[in-house]
């Protein structure tokens, strides 16, 4: 209804328009040609002063009200350390061009007015003028020269890439209808490769996982995740596309560059501010108490007088600056500037994209293979147990589960992946020379006790050998075996019997 409306309206002016226009020619046959052309003349050359007086104010004035929200001033400087130069050139551009602006708006109207025609009054012809010619050419490419060559240096300085030994995060940003895949480095502090042909249902990415780089690469594809960025650490940003052409535009931070399907680019920076001190910036007082920016004390909430004050809910946005489509607006992400060790902190708490969505999956190329990073994370969490278990004062504490040693089935021999956690066991002895234990083997109720008895046994005597022959001495150990006496869940179930069998050594003494 409001379109229909709307295109009334637009089909009632256009009809006044003709109307006037059929007027004015009627009262120009009336009153004469030459007597309405002058009057024309005149009108329109008052009306040119009066246009360019109130389009230069509204210019000026529209610039200084827009100026902190539209155009990077007040609280908005640059929270990158690239973004100072990029604002001064931009400063420097708009002087120089503002001059330009004034000047020709002011001769087109000005000229407009005082050459309008009147009578007796002959237009007077200029072939050329060598001296105007020469001033008009000099002086924009005198100005123009200096804008390049400071916009080129400013360019090479902002646009560089890392160099070979230079400290950085390299994270990777893929831009699709209508979303961003953020994917980080892992431990390893590197990102693995991908090729398109890889891209599935699962792997939206295209990750290559027999580069091992990319095993614990962590991927953020949600829209409600936040990107978390370190302070003060240079942070290189992968840009691709899965589809069409979107654009990484990070505006409190300067970086802009396009999302290329087939084309990736880059953009490096610096944050120089946390989130949390952006805030404090736009929430700051005068020495009066009174808001420095009063727009930013406003309610974040303005139906509710109540919510938290807008510099308190500000965060920094990732966004989409192509019009990729409807969906366009919902690209939208938040980026989170926090200090180096709330970084380490948010990033070791990550689960890498593979260990959680293909890890013994059909698209896992290990499948069936135990991982260098699997070993290690074995090896943290053992140490962090028997870490404990030393500090421990009560004895069921110092029972360690060697939750990876496993028998085949029925028998007392070691599957070839009970190695690893073995030999985190005999590097713990080999370490700790004070430290005895006790071997213990156990069983569920399935079948004959006395046969479970004698299986715990063999299987504990088979531990006790393996760190026997790695070097552990004989009187540091014992072997034990308890059969179904000594059960941790319920035999009743499938899940509880699994429990039940298991290996474990206790530290006796240290």
């Amino acid at each position: 209804m409001t379109g229909l409306i709307i295109l009334l309206c637009v089909a009632l002016i256009a009809i006044v328009v003709v109307q006037i226009g059929k007027v004015t020619e009627l009262a120009a046959k009336i009153r004469g040609e030459e007597e309405t052309q002058l009057e024309s003349n005149n009108f329109h050359g008052r009306f040119s002063m009066l246009f360019l007086v109130l389009f230069l104010v509204g210019c000026i004035v529209s610039a200084v009200y827009y100026k902190n929200d539209m155009l990077g001033y007040g609280p908005h400087e640059a929270a990158s350390a690239h973004g100072p130069d990029l604002d001064y050139l931009f400063n420097l551009t708009l002087f120089f061009t503002g001059i330009v602006f004034v000047i020709t708006h002011i001769a087109l109207f000005w000229f407009a007015y005082k050459y309008r025609g009147q009578k007796n009054r002959k237009a007077l012809f200029l072939s050329h003028d060598n001296k105007l010619e020469v001033i008009w050419t000099a002086i924009p490419a005198v100005v123009m020269t200096f804008l390049v060559v400071g916009g080129l240096d400013v360019w090479n300085e902002v646009m560089a890439d890392v160099g070979p030994n230079e400290e950085h995060i390299e994270i990777e940003a893929t831009g699709y209808q209508f979303a961003w895949s953020m994917r980080y480095p892992g431990p390893d502090g590197a990102l693995g490769t991908k090729y398109f042909k890889n891209i599935t249902a699962v792997n939206s990415l295209g990750i290559d996982f027999n580069d091992e780089k990319s095993l614990d690469d962590v991927v953020s594809s949600a829209p409600g995740e936040v990107i978390k960025i370190p302070l003060g650490k240079t942070v290189r940003v992968r840009i691709t596309s899965r589809d069409v052409l979107h654009n990484f535009d990070l505006p409190h931070f300067r970086v802009k560059m396009d999302a290329i399907p087939g084309l990736p680019t880059y953009f490096v920076f610096t944050p120089t501010i946390t989130t949390e001190e952006y805030r404090e910036r736009l929430g700051s007082l005068k020495a009066d108490g009174t808001p420095k920016y009063p727009e930013w004390h406003e309610p974040a909430d303005p139906t509710d007088p109540e919510s938290k004050k807008r510099y308190q809910e500000f965060q920094f946005e990732l966004a989409c600056a192509e019009l990729c489509g409807k969906g366009h607006y919902s690209m939208r992400r938040v980026l989170e500037v926090v200090s180096p060790e709330e970084y380490e902190e948010w990033s070791a708490s990550q689960s890498s994209f593979y260990m959680s969505s293909i890890r013994n999956t059909d698209e896992d190329p290990h499948k069936g293979k135990l991982l260098d990073i699997e070993i290690q994370e074995r090896r943290r969490d053992f140490n962090t147990k028997v870490e404990k278990a030393l500090k421990a004062t009560d004895p069921s504490e110092k029972i360690i589960r060697l939750d990876y040693v496993t028998f085949e089935t029925g028998r007392a021999s070691l599957t070839d992946l009970s190695r690893y956690e073995l030999n985190n066991l005999f590097d713990f002895l080999n370490k700790n020379k004070n430290v005895a234990v006790e071997l213990a083997g156990h069983t569920d109720n399935t079948g004959d006790p006395v046969a479970n008895l004698d299986l715990s046994n063999r299987r504990s005597q088979t531990v006790y050998e393996f760190l026997l022959n790695k070097g552990v001495e004989a009187e540091r150990m014992s072997s034990v075996g308890y059969g179904d006496t000594v059960p941790v869940a319920d035999n009743a179930t499938a899940e509880g019997r699994q429990e039940n069998r298991r290996t474990e050594f206790k530290i006796i003494s240290q």
